[in-house]
């Protein structure tokens, strides 16, 4: 099981003072946050897309590179990379780049994005959101694993004898993510290529993730990858904490209020009895977040949403420090207890490099490969 977080970068008034960071203090708090999460032990940190106010990460892969400079374990990823608006040759050439310079510390979340109007800003029309969403994939998929494309689709010009530069590390892409939080299209996409699923759960009540992954777990057997068991899925989730409940719904309630997300429509206790969120104690987050198998099924990556709404950065990092202490060991211990042998772990390059070799082995007629670890 991996886990770690993952930002949104909104830029957001705290409630308690009045006070708005700046776009520049926003941006380097990302960064301090993502040192902090490979400080206290977490495996992840992924950022969104964003081209529009209030949120400030347009150029994931500037903010990962940055990021991967200055770590040495921690795995880099995005949360949403927009498969709609990005022409494919680029996100195939950045990613490649990025993942040459964190050594292969680097995945990737393709997702259609939330909010419409960045569509027409990059030229693309919302109607077209899921046909776009499966041809870009689809050519990107065959930059990354030709090194000569010729190509020709609905929604860019033709490639002719094209190379994307530089190739994947060790001739391996980025593990793939496809995130949705109500598209079935995109989880059979992601059952079709064998990729990972990622369930963006936070917002919507679990019966309807309970379908929704339920759906990439039959359809990624039926197209031959595994077992149902075998799929990589990943889950969101949010949290809030202190020692005790009482003080973290106390700290926490004027910040969902006024939250541009939550703010303004059902109640914390509402929205925490019917989501992923959890607002109380260490335990309290532990006995919830281990729910989550219970409903899905064993799975490979949690991340968890931390520092939006206003919080501040001081706030963010004392949770960090609190989910590195007390949570995640206890996460780690109890996500092992009982997982079956033949349930992959997360994703990571040395796992898909070991992979690829083993399928070659397996075609030269050696010992077929198992699922990816």
């Amino acid at each position: 099981m991996q886990l770690g977080i993952f930002t949104i970068g909104d830029v957001t008034a705290d409630p308690t003072t009045g006070r708005t960071p700046s776009e520049h203090e926003r941006i380097k708090e990302m960064a301090a946050i993502a040192l902090k999460a490979e400080e206290v032990g977490l495996d992840v940190f992924a950022t969104g897309e964003h081209h529009n106010p209030p949120f400030v990460p347009s150029s994931p892969t500037t903010l990962l590179g940055y990021i991967a400079a200055r770590t040495e374990r921690l795995i880099l990823s995005t949360s949403t990379t927009l498969i709609t608006t990005n022409d494919p040759v680029k996100i195939a050439e950045d990613f490649a780049m990025l993942q040459h310079l964190a050594d292969g510390r680097v995945d990737v979340m393709l997702g259609r994005g939330n909010t419409a109007p960045v569509y027409p800003w990059f030229g693309q029309d919302i109607r077209q959101g899921i046909p776009l969403a499966i041809e870009n994939y689809a050519l990107l998929h065959e930059l990354w694993r030709k090194d000569v494309v010729d190509w020709q689709g609905r929604f860019r010009t033709p490639l002719e004898r094209f190379t994307a530069t530089p190739r994947p590390l060790d001739g391996v892409p980025p593990f793939v993510w496809h995130g949705s939080i109500r598209s079935p299209e995109i989880a059979e996409q992601a059952a079709y290529y064998g990729d990972g699923f990622f369930a963006n759960n936070i917002f919507w009540p679990k019966e309807h993730f309970i379908r929704l992954i339920g759906l990439y777990r039959e359809r990624f057997a039926h197209y031959g990858h595994g077992t149902p068991q075998q799929a990589v899925v990943g889950l969101g989730g949010q949290l809030f904490m202190r020692k005790n409940s009482q003080d973290a719904v106390r700290e926490f309630r004027p910040y969902f209020d006024n939250s541009p997300v939550y703010g303004h429509g059902p109640s914390l206790e509402e929205v925490t009895d019917r989501t992923p969120l959890t607002v109380g104690s260490p335990q309290e987050v532990i006995d919830k977040t281990l729910t989550f198998r219970d409903f899905f099924g064993d799975y490979q990556r949690q991340l968890f949403l931390m520092d939006h709404s206003g919080l501040p950065l001081k706030t963010v990092l004392e949770q960090l420090d609190m989910l590195g202490e007390e949570v995640v060991p206890v996460l780690r211990k109890e996500f092992a207890s009982g997982r079956p042998a033949q349930v992959p772990d997360g994703p990571t390059h040395a796992a898909l490099v070991a992979r690829r070799d083993a399928e070659a082995d397996a075609a030269a007629g050696g010992t077929p490969p198992g699922p990816v670890a």
